[in-house]
């Protein structure tokens, strides 16, 4: 592969977006990191990434969701891969239609998330199942469907979904992913 890949990541959490970095440096790849979405807009003026990971709840008022907007519009050829530690069909969905090329639920290492760089095409013989959705199931999807609606403003969306902000953080803490 050639060695002058540029990967943006854009991650909020220094450790873990350094420890990345380092790893998909040793892979060739050259890297750039943002911990917001203004950062990441700052960077793509003077870069064109072939490569992006984004983390889906960044610090501040964007989202990963308005970052992969963001950067697909910049270069709709960049490959991009939404990490999350609050997966749902809801924001994967969402990611997708926004450019991204995939969404992983954390932890994911360098070896998933470049994998998921090669995977830009669906795969129709993906194993259906015939179970139905659990009640809680579809509880934590409609939480995610608000969450990203609100930015995941956690006040906002306890407001939205009837409940108060308080039993929502305690949802979010017990099914962290």
């Amino acid at each position: 592969m050639d060695a002058e890949r540029l990967l943006l990541i854009v991650e909020d959490d220094e450790a873990f977006a350094r420890t990345l970095g380092r790893s998909f440096e040793r892979r060739g790849y050259r890297v750039l990191h943002a911990d917001s979405l203004a950062q990441a807009e700052a960077l793509l003026a003077g870069h064109t990434p072939d490569y992006a990971v984004v983390d889906l709840k960044l610090k501040g008022e964007a989202t990963g969701l308005a970052c992969v907007r963001a950067l697909h519009a910049a270069n709709p050829d960049m490959l991009i891969v939404v990490l999350t530690g609050y997966a749902s069909i809801a924001t994967a969905v969402e990611a997708v239609k926004l450019g991204a090329c995939h969404y992983l639920a954390k932890p994911s290492n360098t070896d998933d998330i470049e994998a998921a760089f090669g995977l830009t095409e669906g795969n129709a013989d993906v194993e259906l199942t015939n179970r139905a959705s659990s009640i809680k199931t579809l509880e934590w999807e409609r939480i995610h469907e608000v969450l990203a609606e609100t930015g995941f403003n956690i006040s906002e969306a306890a407001r939205r979904l009837g409940m108060h902000r308080r039993t929502l953080t305690r949802k979010l803490d017990k099914r962290r992913v």
